[in-house]
């Protein structure tokens, strides 16, 4: 049997900082950073830019890596790449799989009822293979013997830790909930690349539909937080580490030195540039911008109403407390 990849899974409500933290990750000499491997938010595929600011479908790295594929028998497409669990399933399959984690009774339920469809059958075991064969690809190709995968989705990680190809361990990355729920009020000015002409992922515009009430955004925050905290109990404490954001900014180096550790590298790399390094991430529009400076963001102080807190507060203020965010 083959030997099992390395997988680091930042498991993270969206926009906690997890391209960040995959990027600094990805200066270790021994780690391979390229974003989000599930690639189920890359809109119009013609335009999509890597962090390298080509065109995904014009970007070496990424051509190198569908040749690899190919190679091993599996053609990949990123109009299609299918390593989402979610991808080309019957209406019945999607509505089983549309809830987030639930818990150990929940979660034996919907595999019960998984096991049903013929399709889940057949489907499952080959999302399986091409999440392994695009990672063990990765590896060869980058020559790293660890890979993150920043997608943070806890139904997700559910499906990669019974993966048989991979030895995965999951960093848990929490932020303030108040910071977060803002970014999804207004992802596009909260959430997005400086430059306006590289939001959306390179294709520009204000993500209008995407914007949420503070009540949903409160609820999206904690309902992530509480998949999370379902999917870990799962784990052994060993295979699992837990990162706050704020701490990882205001102390970067003590904390990747930690997490490295965590991961089996050597942890006295010492951190470059993080934008200095060939990274062909995909994921948040940070990862386009020019800056390598780390900068606690908490613009949710200035820019959330009297009236926005308290309804965060009233969703989620209990969760964000749990937490130690005052």
């Amino acid at each position: 049997m083959k030997k099992r990849i390395p997988l680091i899974y930042i498991l993270a409500a969206s926009h906690s900082g997890s391209t960040l933290l995959a990027m600094l990750l990805g200066t270790h000499p021994e780690i391979a950073t390229v974003g989000e491997l599930k690639f189920t938010s890359l809109g119009n595929v013609e335009r999509y830019l890597c962090s390298c600011q080509k065109e995904i479908k014009k970007c070496p790295f990424w051509s190198d890596v569908a040749q690899e594929m190919a190679k091993r028998g599996y053609p990949f497409d990123f109009s299609n790449p299918g390593t989402d669990f979610h991808s080309k399933m019957s209406s019945y399959v999607q509505w089983l799989l549309r809830p987030l984690h639930r818990g150990r009774v929940l979660e034996w339920a919907r595999d019960s009822a998984l096991a049903l469809s013929p399709a889940w059958r057949v489907r499952l075991p080959r999302i399986q293979e091409l999440n392994s064969v695009l990672i063990e690809s990765i590896s060869k190709l980058t020559g790293k013997k660890v890979i993150v995968d920043s997608s943070k989705v806890g139904f997700r990680l559910k499906f990669l830790i019974r993966n048989p190809m991979l030895e995965v361990k999951v960093i848990r990355l929490i932020r303030d909930g108040r910071a977060v729920a803002m970014t999804y009020t207004n992802p596009a000015g909260f959430a997005d690349a400086s430059d306006s002409r590289f939001r959306g992922g390179g294709m520009g515009g204000e993500r209008k539909s995407e914007r949420l009430t503070m009540a949903r955004a409160a609820r999206e925050w904690k309902r992530s937080n509480e998949e999370a905290e379902a999917v870990l109990k799962t784990f052994d404490p060993s295979q699992w580490f837990e990162v706050r954001y704020e701490t990882l900014c205001a102390e970067t180096d003590i904390t990747l030195k930690k997490i490295f550790k965590f991961i089996g590298v050597n942890p006295d790399h010492k951190l470059i540039s993080f934008r200095s390094v060939d990274h062909h991430v995909i994921g948040n529009g940070m990862r386009l911008d020019s800056s390598d400076e780390i900068k606690l963001d908490e613009r949710w102080r200035e820019s959330l109403t009297k009236s926005e807190l308290e309804a965060f507060n009233l969703v989620a203020g209990k969760l964000n407390y749990r937490f130690g965010y005052m």
